[in-house]
């Protein structure tokens, strides 16, 4: 280009600066209140369900089924953001979405309704699958109805959806649990889910739907993704069975999980290959380590500690105030923390809370202590989270973009669902909640995935 040809200042204002629309504005209006709504009410459920499911298990005698209702949801949800981002790449968004919402609803008024405890996990699974799927869709409804430039907003309006549930959720759900009853908290979310779409209908109206082909979502991606979530639930259910019969089971389905994982995820992650992959694999390390730990927290601080349901979800809510300060953090300094070491920080500051957790269960120490605990590995959590996403885009050539980062979320829920399965395992084999030790055992295991993910920091170069 010579002088001549390039654009004048007018010009290059209009090109570098583009206009952005409120999303507020009639435009997005009832995408954006319609959309947050369902991201704040998916945020609500995942963090009440830790809080009230000692209820639930004692209440439907499944105290053996414990991880499960969580390790069930999650590799659901690996299903779900397959065949959502199939189906909307091959359909558009509009129809997975709403259908996505209906099996997430349907899911928490089977849940509500249980008789037993097997039901309730089957209800679990079938509300992994609907949120796993809504997620995908409503992306791909962000990219269809907001221009590039509001993009970053509206993404910024689904991080802030999930910070009151998360300082308030497991208060409520607590509250609920014990004035009303457990079920509430998940029949109270269908009613409010119909009304978040009902907000939303009028925006999807407008919305045209741009059928594109993908190579992340695929038939065969969907058929692994399956496999891996029966092989996780199979490896939570192997607890049921005795003796060798039990651990047989165990690691077969183990097996089978890490076999049909590994097309889904870049090539050498498993091997914790330097680079990218071991950046997809210590994403998948630091949320099993901390998942796997957060779900036991209002377990042990009830049952060992006899605190009320809403005074144990405080414990989330400190961590959550952990993550969110931690994550404001790394986005003030910016560039003047280094991407590699915010992750090998991170990293350190959830084992160091995941450790002092396993302390504090292992000689009761006061309760005041496993809450900070967890606002330091919370800390380390929304210090490395958003720089893994960061590394991944950063190390991925434009067309890798969205299969890695479908990568990096695959890794996020089969590695906690993964640790979940394991550390209920563990917790089953050694006793019951009525005992100290199951507790102990299930926090040695995460602290050694903890551990772990520290290793795996190091290889991220």
């Amino acid at each position: 280009m010579t002088l001549t040809d390039s654009p004048d200042v007018a010009d290059v204002a209009d090109v570098t600066t583009p206009t952005t629309t409120a999303l507020l504005s009639p435009r997005y209006r009832f995408a954006t209140v319609g959309m947050v709504s369902l991201v704040f009410l998916a945020a609500f459920e995942a963090l009440a369900v830790t809080t009230i499911m000692p209820a639930v298990s004692a209440d439907l005698d499944g105290r053996a089924w414990f991880s499960a209702a969580f390790s069930a949801t999650l590799a659901a949800s690996v299903v779900g953001m397959v065949a959502g981002g199939l189906w909307s790449d091959r359909r558009g968004p509009r129809l997975p979405l709403l259908a996505s919402v209906a099996v997430f609803a349907a899911g928490l008024l089977l849940a509500g309704l249980a008789p037993g405890i097997e039901l309730f996990v089957a209800a679990r699974f079938l509300q992994g699958l609907g949120s796993g799927a809504m997620t995908v869709a409503l992306y791909v409804v962000v990219a269809r109805i907001y221009e590039p430039v509001d993009h970053p907003r509206i993404f910024g309006a689904f991080a802030a959806a999930w910070v009151i549930p998360s300082l308030i959720g497991p208060t409520i759900a607590g509250g609920v649990s014990e004035t009303v009853g457990w079920r509430w908290v998940f029949l109270g979310v269908v009613a409010l889910s119909a009304a978040a779409v009902a907000m939303l209908l009028p925006g999807l109206r407008e919305l045209v739907d741009n059928p594109e082909r993908s190579a992340v979502a695929t038939r065969g991606r969907l058929a692994l993704a399956a496999v891996v979530a029966a092989a996780v639930v199979a490896l939570d259910l192997a607890g049921r069975a005795t003796g060798p019969t039990g651990l047989l089971a165990a690691l077969v389905a183990l097996a089978v999980a890490v076999l049909a994982v590994r097309p889904l995820l870049p090539a050498g992650t498993l091997a914790v290959r330097r680079g990218l992959p071991a950046v997809i694999a210590l994403r998948g390390g630091v949320a099993g380590a901390f998942f796997a730990t957060e779900i036991y927290l209002p377990y042990l601080l009830q049952e060992r500690y006899d605190l009320s349901a809403w005074l144990s979800g405080a414990a989330l809510t400190v961590g959550a105030l952990g993550w969110s300060g931690a994550s404001q953090v790394q986005a003030s300094l910016g560039a003047r923390l280094d991407h590699l070491a915010a992750l090998r920080i991170g990293a350190m500051l959830l084992l160091g809370g995941v450790a002092v957790e396993l302390a504090a269960t292992a000689v009761e120490l006061s309760p005041w202590l496993i809450g900070g605990a967890w606002v330091v590995a919370g800390a380390g959590m929304g210090l490395l989270y958003p720089r893994l996403s960061v590394v991944v885009l950063a190390a991925s050539a434009e067309h890798e973009q969205g299969g890695n980062s479908a990568a990096m979320s695959i890794a996020d829920a089969v590695g906690a669902a993964t640790a979940i399965s394991l550390a209920g395992l563990v917790f089953t084999a050694v006793g019951t909640a009525a005992d100290l030790a199951p507790f102990v055992a299930a926090m040695t295991l995460t602290t050694a995935v903890a551990l772990a993910a520290v290793v795996v920091s190091r290889r991220t170069a």
